[in-house]
């Protein structure tokens, strides 16, 4: 498909930027205490995201000037091997950290295979969604195959557990078949029956259970599962206004757990206060803003839905992990994207901005 090509959306291109240096800058001040005990080096952790971000870049620009149509191709292998992956987790190659096994790869050299399997779902799933729309009315031909593709998916990734990450597939996918033009009513009842599938699998996990527990009213916890929450709060009210200036936390002085990873957002408020913590949700806002209108503006129906996933992919799990981290949702182990340390986070987050960017310069 020959397309007229133009210059990417520069808004967003300078918006993930400037998440990803405002990541930068987070991850050294929330790290480097803990990388200093540990590792006898206060920069341990920011120089390994910066590495990744550097990569990311490289992979968001090349990306970027590949006519996305020829990259269509790629996302039946790109499944497949995603799906391997998160197979593979399962086995004694999986790699386990604080009671889940999430990651592949040796010492090191690690990469968190369900990060793949988010872009390339949304990637196979544009592809089909494209070649099967005439179905998608009918819920038995063109909503239930996706929905099988999907439970599989997620039945894996609960499987090591990360029942934060198999919501956000669930999510994205279920807002592409809303786009693709899949029935309100057939979605309405899959809602329905979604909630109760989550509900379902907080019953069956002691662990889920007294998380959502905490969640209701965490000070009846205060020792254990309401712990990191109030501590996430507290570290939130400190901050005020305007913070407490950066790299003055007193929460990542391991009162709060996972400071760097899944709760740099609360690190982010406490010495940027409300106004930095603002700034950081106008930014994920303007990027879901761009992300929308380069899905609207598309020139075929495969970079329309593409766009319009990859968009909700990020933004869904950014607003989740806020809503973690404020205390307006359970917890559930997600990271923050761009912000948050890990580097196939960072790396598949940017490796789907350039598909963004690449979408925007065919858009008219």
């Amino acid at each position: 498909m020959r397309l007229k090509k133009g210059p990417p959306d520069f808004i967003l291109f300078i918006t993930t930027l400037a998440l990803v240096g405002v990541g930068l800058i987070m991850v050294f001040s929330s790290s480097a205490v803990t990388a200093n005990l540990e590792y006898h080096n206060a920069y341990h952790f920011f120089k390994r995201q910066l590495i990744w971000a550097a990569i990311g870049l490289v992979t968001m620009i090349v990306i970027m000037r590949i006519n996305y149509y020829r990259l269509k191709d790629l996302a039946f292998p790109a499944m497949i091997i995603a799906l391997i992956c998160l197979v593979l987790v399962l086995t004694p190659l999986g790699i386990g950290a604080k009671g889940s096994t999430r990651w592949l790869g040796v010492g090191a050299l690690t990469f968190t295979p369900s990060e793949m399997v988010k872009l390339a779902m949304v990637m196979f799933m544009a592809k089909v969604m494209e070649q099967n729309l005439d179905k998608i009315k009918s819920f038995k031909n063109g909503v239930l195959p996706y929905l099988l593709i999907m439970a599989f998916v997620c039945a894996l990734i609960m499987k090591q557990p990360d029942l934060g990450t198999s919501f956000v597939v669930a999510g994205t996918v279920f807002c592409m078949l809303l786009i693709a033009g899949a029935k309100w009513s057939h979605m309405g009842a899959l809602a329905v029956t979604g909630a109760g599938a989550v509900a379902l699998a907080i019953y069956v996990a002691p662990y889920r259970a007294e998380r959502f527990l905490a969640f209701l009213d965490p000070w009846k916890y205060p020792s254990d599962q309401g712990f990191q929450v109030i501590q996430s709060l507290y570290a939130l009210g400190s901050g005020g206004l305007f913070g407490m200036g950066l790299g003055r936390s007193r929460q990542k002085f391991f009162y709060l757990p996972e400071q760097h990873t899944d709760f740099i957002f609360a690190i982010l408020g406490e010495e940027l206060g409300f106004m930095g913590a603002l700034l950081v949700l106008a930014l994920f806002l303007l990027f879901a803003w761009r992300g929308f209108k380069i899905a609207i503006n598309a020139p075929d129906t495969f970079g329309s839905i593409l766009a319009a996933g990859i968009t909700i992919m990020i933004v869904f799990q950014a607003f989740i992990n806020i809503g973690v981290v404020s205390g307006a949702l359970p917890v559930t182990g997600i990271t923050l994207p761009f912000i948050s340390y890990g580097g196939s986070s960072l790396l598949l987050t940017m490796a789907g901005v350039g598909l963004l960017l690449n979408i925007s310069r065919y858009s008219s």
